[in-house]
C-alpha cells in the first residue's frame, strides 16, 4: 500500500525553486496552442497575466485596434540585387534602438516573383520575430521588411495612438509578454496569432499627449547628433582632401610576380583591385604626413581573464551602432561569458571590428563602458597623438574601410590579421582639425545620450501609467 501523501517533505523538496502549479482545464481552455512547457507559466508572466486579469477596464485586445500584422513570406534569389536600389530593406541587426537604415541592404522596386517580400510604410511598427526576438522599431520610411519581422500597420492611426502603441511595445511588460508568447523551440520564434492577443493598455488623452512630445524631443535630438557626426565625416574627408573623389574602380590591375606575391604574399585578385592602390597613395600625399598604423597607434591584445562572481558588461559586434556608439551590452558574471570574452576595454579606447562583414562596427568606449569587456572579434585601438573621436573618425571613413577591407583573409570567417592592420597606411591628422573633429562628436554624444534619456523617459511613462508599483519585478 503506497504511504500517504506528505506535504511537509513536498514543501522540503520545492524550497528553492520557482514552482507554478497549473490546472489542466486551464491550459485547454486558456492557451490557443496547448502550452504545457515550464517557461510559459514562469511566475513573472503569470504576475502580467493576473494583473491584466484584475484590471480588464485598463487593457484591450489587441485586435481591437483595428490594425493589421503581417510579415514577409519566403522570398529566394533575393540576395544577388543587394545594393542594386535605393530601398532598404530592414533586417533583424537593424532593429535596435532605433531602425539603423545606414546598415540596411538597399534593392530595387521588386518585380511580381517578389511579390511575398513586403513593404513598411513610415508609422509602421516592426517586431522581431526570429533570431533576436522582441525587438521593436518604428518605421520612418518606405522600405522592405525581412521575413524575420512581423510588422503593424500603424501608419493608419492618428500619429499620438501609434506612437504611444510603439512605446507600449518597447516597453518591459511588452517585452515579457512576447518572450512568453514565442515558441520554445531550437530557435524561438513570435507568431503573429499570438501577438494578435495582445493586452495593450489602454492611455488616456494626457498619456498619449505626453508621450507624442517626448518622442519628438527624442527625434529631433537624434537627428541633430547624427547631423553633427556626419559634420566630422565630412571635416575629415575634407581635410584629407577625398571630398567628392573617386578612386579608380576598374576591375582589372596587372601585376608582375615581385610586385604581387613575393611582396604581399597574396594571390587572391580582390586585393590587387587599383581602387586600393589609390586610396593608399592618396593618404601618403597628405600634407600633415603618414605612417603605417603601427607606429601611430598601439593594440590591446592582452587576454583578460573574467572572475567567475564577478559581474561585467560584455560588448559584442550586435552592440555597435551605426555612428560609433554602444547600444547596449550584456551584463553577465566572469562564469557564464562566452570564451571570445576577453578584452578588457578602457574610456577613450576605439574597438574597430575585425570580421569582413562587420568592419563598419566601429565605436568610442564612453565612460559609461569602462572596464567593460569585448569580443576578441574587436582590434582595441588608441593613439598618443590622435585623440579617440578622431581615431572613431578616420577608422569609419570610406578610405580606412577599403583599406581594412584590402587587408581582410581567410575562407570561412574572412578578417584582417594584426600584421594587416598594422601595416595599413593612416594620416597623421593635423591637432587643430582633431580639435575640431573632437568637439562635434562629443556633442554628437552628447545629444545622443540625451536623446537615450527622453526615449526612456516615454517608455518609464508607459510603464508607470500601467501600474504603480508594477507587477513585475
Amino acid at each position: 500500500m503506497s504511504s500517504p501523501f506528505n506535504e511537509v517533505k513536498y514543501k522540503q523538496l520545492l524550497e528553492g525553486l520557482e514552482i507554478s502549479e497549473v490546472w489542466l482545464n486551464d491550459v485547454l481552455n486558456g492557451v490557443e496552442t496547448f502550452r504545457l512547457d515550464a517557461e510559459y507559466h514562469a511566475k513573472e508572466y503569470e504576475r502580467i497575466e493576473n494583473f491584466v486579469k484584475n484590471n480588464p477596464e485598463r487593457f484591450s485586445k489587441f485586435s481591437n485596434w483595428n490594425v493589421g500584422i503581417d510579415c514577409s513570406a519566403f522570398y529566394p534569389g533575393v540576395e544577388p540585387l543587394y545594393g542594386t536600389g535605393d530601398i532598404p530593406l530592414i533586417r533583424v541587426q537593424n532593429v535596435k534602438e532605433e531602425i539603423e537604415y545606414d546598415n540596411c541592404v538597399t534593392l530595387p522596386i521588386l518585380s511580381s516573383d517578389y511579390d511575398t517580400l513586403k513593404f513598411v510604410n513610415p508609422g509602421d511598427i516592426v517586431i522581431t520575430k526570429g533570431g533576436s526576438i522582441g525587438f521593436v522599431g518604428y518605421v520612418t520610411k518606405r522600405a522592405y521588411a525581412s521575413r524575420d519581422l512581423m510588422f503593424i500597420n500603424s501608419s493608419q492611426l492618428e500619429e499620438r495612438e501609434r506612437v504611444f502603441l510603439y512605446l507600449y511595445l518597447s516597453t518591459d511588460f511588452s517585452f515579457k509578454q512576447l518572450i512568453r508568447s514565442s515558441s520554445q523551440c531550437a530557435q524561438p520564434h513570435l507568431t503573429i496569432t499570438l501577438v494578435k492577443n495582445f493586452d495593450i493598455f489602454l492611455p488616456n488623452e494626457s498619456l498619449k499627449d505626453k508621450c507624442l512630445s517626448l518622442y519628438h524631443e527624442y527625434s529631433d535630438k537624434h537627428i541633430k547628433s547624427k547631423q553633427l557626426y556626419s559634420e566630422a565625416e565630412e571635416l575629415l574627408l575634407k581635410e584629407l582632401g577625398l571630398k567628392n573623389w573617386q578612386p579608380n574602380n576598374k576591375p582589372v590591375n596587372i601585376k608582375q610576380l615581385k610586385e604581387s606575391y613575393l611582396s604581399s604574399g597574396r594571390l587572391d585578385a580582390e586585393y590587387y583591385q587599383p581602387k586600393y592602390e589609390d586610396y593608399t597613395s592618396f593618404i601618403r600625399k597628405y600634407k600633415n604626413g603618414s605612417d603605417a598604423l603601427g607606429n601611430i597607434c598601439t593594440l590591446n591584445e592582452k587576454n583578460y581573464n573574467p572572475i567567475d562572481n564577478s559581474e561585467y558588461k560584455y560588448i559584442e559586434l550586435s552592440n555597435i551602432g551605426n555612428s560609433g556608439e554602444i547600444t547596449g551590452c550584456t551584463n553577465s558574471i566572469g562564469a557564464e561569458l562566452p570564451s571570445r570574452a576577453r578584452r578588457l576595454v578602457r574610456a577613450n579606447d576605439v574597438i574597430v571590428s575585425s570580421i569582413e562583414g562587420s568592419l563598419q562596427s566601429v565605436a568610442l568606449v564612453t565612460d559609461e563602458y569602462d572596464k567593460a569587456i569585448c569580443s576578441t572579434g574587436f582590434y582595441v585601438v588608441k593613439s598618443e597623438t590622435i585623440n579617440p573621436e578622431t581615431l572613431l573618425v578616420l577608422f569609419k571613413s570610406e578610405p580606412m574601410q577599403n583599406l581594412l577591407k584590402q587587408g581582410c583573409s581567410g575562407t570561412i570567417l574572412s578578417a584582417i590579421g594584426r600584421n594587416e592592420l598594422q601595416n595599413i597606411v593612416m594620416p597623421k591628422i593635423r591637432k587643430e582639425v582633431q580639435s575640431e573633429i573632437a568637439t562635434y562628436v562629443q556633442k554628437s554624444i552628447s545629444l545622443r545620450n540625451e536623446a537615450k534619456q527622453l526615449l526612456e523617459s516615454a517608455k518609464l511613462k508607459v510603464e508607470d501609467a500601467i501600474s504603480t508599483p508594477p507587477p513585475f519585478n
